[in-house]
């Protein structure tokens, strides 16, 4: 009894620090991703670069940055749980909160053509990514599968942009272009910070975040999928807010689903060759079967061509609501032992 009363003791007088470290390392995150992105639009406009690849390389890598950089340092600091929660989460987020908040300030019609197309790729990611998770570990070489799938939606996408099929990619490099800096030098420093801050702030997180983990008593992945997660989805969050009060849906929807598929096949593709990532029976049980619905949440207005309005984006907000209070309360848990 005595050595538990110590180590809640202790715990009690770290946890101070190690929430600073989580909301600094946020922050940090937050501002080098937006600074990286913002250089790096300015840099590819001075090369020559379209606006179409812009938008579908340095704007869709910049935003998914802070994942793809928390993944890494989680897999190398040996926290796997926390990577894999992080991808997850992130991609539940982009949904119900990315898609519900922005909602609620401006209903976000949906382009059928992008939804069909973009849509479908997501949903055959997310799928290819469920089975992967099914066999209990994601290796190296499955990561190479998820890259070569990566390499392959890019590529169409970028013909499809160049013959005027599609201008989502090109309206997401026009809204990053009216903050960016207009000067080289200044752009190569935002570059440089971005970088620097990216690296810190995962530092920061990843090692908050296991702290908080240990105090509450509560697995790495349940930190990954809601407050790592929620983090990393900032950018996301921020950028098709703007769009939709904006009136640009496109970027909007085309925001989410890009990232989503970032996530899956470049994120987790680049981090399992750092290392394997274990898949435990509750992400099997409980958050990949959340993670399917999301897809669902989306099919509806896919089809019908209609827009998420504010009912729907309450909807969202309250099912990612619910979905956080099932993993810290222990539902989750419950509900992947029933199913199990």
């Amino acid at each position: 009894m005595r050595g538990a009363r110590t180590a809640r003791n202790s715990n009690g007088e770290k946890a101070p620090m190690m929430y600073l470290q989580v909301v600094a390392g946020l922050v940090i995150l937050v501002l080098g991703g937006e600074a990286l992105v913002r250089g790096a639009v300015t840099l590819a406009e001075r090369l020559g670069v379209s606006k179409a690849l812009i938008g579908l390389t340095v704007v869709a890598f910049g935003t998914s940055a802070p994942e793809l950089v928390v993944c890494l340092e989680a897999a190398r600091s040996g926290l796997s749980e926390l990577a894999l929660g992080n991808v997850v989460g992130s991609n539940i987020a982009n949904v119900l909160l990315v898609l519900g908040l922005p909602a609620l300030i401006f209903p976000i019609a949906c382009d059928r053509r992008v939804m069909l197309r973009d849509g479908a790729v997501m949903a055959v990611a997310t799928l290819l990514f469920i089975a992967l998770a099914s066999l209990g570990e994601i290796r190296w070489w499955h990561g190479v599968i998820l890259l070569v799938f990566l390499a392959a939606y890019l590529g169409r996408s970028y013909i499809s942009a160049r013959r005027g099929i599609d201008d989502t990619a090109a309206h997401m490099a026009e809204e990053i272009e009216q903050d960016a800096p207009q000067s080289l030098p200044v752009a190569a420093l935002f570059v440089l910070a971005g970088l620097i801050a990216l690296i810190a702030g995962s530092d920061f997180l990843v090692e908050g975040a296991a702290g908080i983990a240990r105090s509450f008593g509560v697995s790495e992945a349940v930190i990954g999928l809601t407050l790592v997660a929620l983090g990393t989805s900032l950018p996301e969050l921020a950028t098709s807010a703007v769009a939709a009060f904006r009136r640009h849906s496109d970027v909007a929807i085309g925001n989410v689903l890009g990232s989503n598929i970032f996530n899956i096949l470049g994120i987790l593709g680049i981090t399992v060759q750092v290392s394997a990532i274990p898949v435990t029976e509750k992400f099997l049980s409980f958050d990949l079967w959340v993670l399917a619905g999301t897809l669902l949440a989306l099919l509806p207005f896919a089809f019908l061509h209609v827009r998420i309005g504010r009912i729907a984006g309450l909807l969202y907000l309250s099912a990612y609501g619910l979905y956080v209070y099932a993993q810290f309360s222990g539902l989750s848990a419950v509900a992947a032992g029933m199913n199990g």
